[in-house]
């Protein structure tokens, strides 16, 4: 709920704050004090675009703060503030409280923050989704658009009707996949089989040379070492023969002078000369490694007078792939492995185009299936909320009066995208369904239903619209609701009646409402007032009040064209509030 919010250098207030309470809250005020700023606070607190003009002239900017509160909410809503809250990195206040701030600059720019978080505003919408629902007069407009009528039938349905309409989605979703990529093959067939053929071309000439990983390298190393074969022959054959001495035995191996020198040395009866023998026997281990290693190198070198020619040839190969298809052997592979990858999503053979249809049209059929199951539990819901509606007319003095919900499906039109057969009829398959409503009030008995912005007077249309909302109230999130002069046009005991519902609304919801009427003010359990007063250099300064018992009295008998100094307004007034007080006691 909202517990409290300040208002600073917003419209004609210069600075206020007000404290709310559980119930049923009113504001009034005389005409131009502001009472629709306090509405147009919360809008920003809802993520509302800022408007720079409703700065008050001569401020910099203009800050809306408000103080919620969950204590009371449902573990639902608490949950789904705590995932805005920690996906924001906001903070509760000491006292428990979620801190909203909005600031609006003169030059049009805002900033918004979240439990002492900065945020961007579409947070702040997020956060008071679930806790504040704002039905401002634009927002009683809006609802005479076929949209957004739909969207009331299925947000007083509930899960009723949210989870077929889920179900229709996502096979909806799947359908138009199906369809266009059907299209796609067909209209495409004969550049998609172009591009085929040059797949398969290349995948044969790449599976032709059967390349190996890295081949291209070895090759290279290979054909440097083969074109050198001579000189490195006979570099290696000279170095073994004069470590280990040649086939016919001339002159003396590094082997032969080694163990000379250790015999020499191991045969001499000195000690320092004897101390080196194990150092020559390091040295002959070493030299017959290395000649054993040169001996397995020449070993190794290709006797074959062809072989440099093989790898020239198989070079010759691996480079007339990478010219075409990647900068080397790897890259080559890497593209024939894409190339099978693709060649399998665009088979444009008749069985391919075949079995996709054949997709298509199931899909056509479950999302059939699922749009009929969703227009039936639209119809079971559209008869509870003609009859919920026509009810709560008649305790607003409309008791002849009744709402018909007229929902029929949508024909496809000829340049419909993607027409869907339902029942037989060729329907217009949209996000929502393939079903439109219509609102229809009839304003007696035997009067022709028409739709609510044609059949209903100014203060008829407002109760009608305070009907729809009492009843979505219902199925709404939001633990607050404010009414922003919901009873425009209205007078009398209907006027009364509106302040009765309003009443009862509040015992299980937070209502504040805007309003000019003293028979709606009277059912209030907390009552402000806005107050205008002339400021410094003419400039109008409002600010916002509770009013004790006494103080209700003299405003509401001022509500009653100006008798706030009469005994007869006053008696009036407290006749008000007396019929109230009895009817919140029952």
């Amino acid at each position: 709920m909202l517990e409290e919010i300040r208002i600073d250098s917003l419209g004609v207030i210069s600075s206020a704050s007000a404290q709310f309470h559980e119930g049923l809250t009113v504001l009034t005020g005389e005409t131009g004090a502001g009472k629709t700023m306090v509405v147009t606070s919360l809008h920003l607190l809802s993520g509302a675009r800022a408007d720079a003009g409703r700065v008050r002239l001569g401020a910099d900017r203009a800050v809306v703060e408000g103080r919620f509160s969950t204590e009371t909410a449902s573990a639902q809503v608490t949950d789904e503030v705590e995932q805005v809250l920690e996906s924001a990195g906001a903070q509760r206040d000491e006292d428990d409280s979620i801190i909203a701030v909005r600031t609006v600059n003169a030059d049009g720019r805002s900033r918004a923050h979240l439990g002492g978080r900065s945020v961007p505003a579409s947070v702040l919408s997020g956060f008071t989704d679930s806790l504040l629902t704002v039905h401002g007069q634009n927002d009683q407009l809006r609802l005479l658009r076929a949209d957004r009528q739909l969207d009331a039938l299925d947000r007083f349905a509930g899960e009723s009707v949210s989870g077929p309409l889920k179900k229709y989605r996502a096979a909806r979703a799947e359908w138009l996949a199906a369809r266009t990529e059907l299209i796609d093959r067909t209209e495409r067939s004969r550049e998609l089989a172009q591009e085929a053929d040059r797949l398969q071309f290349g995948l044969q000439e790449i599976d032709a040379v059967a390349p190996e990983a890295g081949e291209d390298v070895t090759v290279a190393n290979d054909v440097r070492r083969l074109g050198d074969l001579d000189s490195l022959r006979e570099s290696a054959e000279y170095a073994s023969g004069a470590l280990s001495g040649d086939d016919a035995g001339e002159g003396l191996s590094v082997l032969h002078l080694l163990g000379e020198a250790r015999s020499r040395l191991d045969a001499a009866d000195d000690a320092v000369l004897t101390e080196l023998v194990p150092r020559l026997n390091e040295a002959l281990a070493v030299v017959t490694d290395v000649g054993a290693d040169i001996t397995s190198y020449l070993a190794d070198l290709p006797s074959d007078p062809s072989a440099l020619e093989t790898l020239l040839n198989r070079q010759a190969e691996l480079k007339g792939l990478t010219r075409k298809y990647a900068a080397d052997v790897d890259g080559v592979i890497a593209w024939a492995e894409d190339a099978r990858e693709r060649l399998g999503k665009i088979d444009v053979s008749a069985d391919a185009l075949a079995e996709l249809s054949a997709r298509v049209d199931s899909t056509a059929v479950e999302v059939a299936s699922a749009a009929s199951k969703l227009t039936a539990a639209r119809a079971k819901a559209a008869a509870k909320l003609a009859k919920a509606v026509s009810t709560e007319l008649a305790g607003l003095a409309m008791g002849k009066a009744k709402l018909q919900l007229d929902l029929r499906t949508m024909a496809a039109g000829p340049n419909d995208s993607a027409p869907l057969i339902v029942d037989g009829k060729e329907l217009h398959a949209g996000q929502s369904g393939v079903d439109e409503v219509e609102f229809k009030l009839s304003a007696h008995d035997g009067a022709q239903a028409l739709p609510i912005s044609k059949s209903a007077s100014g203060g008829e249309l407002s109760r009608v619209m305070l009907a729809l909302e009492v009843v979505l109230a219902g199925s709404d999130k939001g633990a607050t609701m404010v009414f922003d002069e919901v009873d425009a046009g209205v007078g009398g005991r209907a006027a009364v009646e509106v302040g009765r519902r309003l009443g009862r609304l509040a015992r299980t919801h937070q209502v504040i409402v805007v309003t000019h009427l003293p028979q709606v003010a009277a059912f209030a359990d907390t009552h402000l007032v806005v107050n205008k007063a002339d400021g410094k250099r003419g400039a109008a300064n409002s600010g916002v009040k509770s009013l004790s018992a006494s103080e209700r009295v003299v405003e509401l008998a001022r509500m009653l064209a100006g008798l706030d100094d009469t005994e007869t307004g006053r008696a009036h007034a407290e006749e008000l509030l007396a019929t109230a007080r009895a009817d919140r006691e029952n």
